[in-house]
């Protein structure tokens, strides 16, 4: 899933004792919540709610860019700085490709239903 030597390695979980490295498991147990409302409760334990708000602002700001809005309408949607908002863009220009990957199954979900 990721290079060798990239941030995050996947460990056998086949081995007999295999550790679990401790920021995976969190990964891991994000993907085992069911519903959107089981994820929120999740979050609101994990994160305070300044930490919350920061990343609900920089996912809404990652949909508006991806949407080709201008920084000025972003800035006045989501009140995030344009410091934040350029460091958004710079992820969807050269990061790993998420962004794109959640927000093409997530619109593939709203014309299934």
């Amino acid at each position: 899933m990721y290079p060798p030597g990239g941030r995050c390695h996947i460990i056998n979980r086949n081995i007999k004792g295999a550790k679990r490295e401790p920021y995976m498991e969190m990964y891991e147990a994000i993907l085992t919540l069911k519903s959107p409302e089981e994820c929120v409760r999740f979050f609101d334990d994990l994160c305070s709610i300044t930490e919350l708000r920061a990343i609900e602002q920089r996912y809404q700001v990652a949909r508006l860019l991806s949407e080709g809005q201008i920084y000025n309408t972003i800035l006045e949607q989501t009140g995030a700085s344009s410091a934040t908002i350029s460091r958004v863009n710079r992820s969807l220009q050269y990061g790993k490709g998420s962004y794109e990957l959640v927000f093409s199954r997530l619109d593939r979900k709203d014309t299934k239903d």
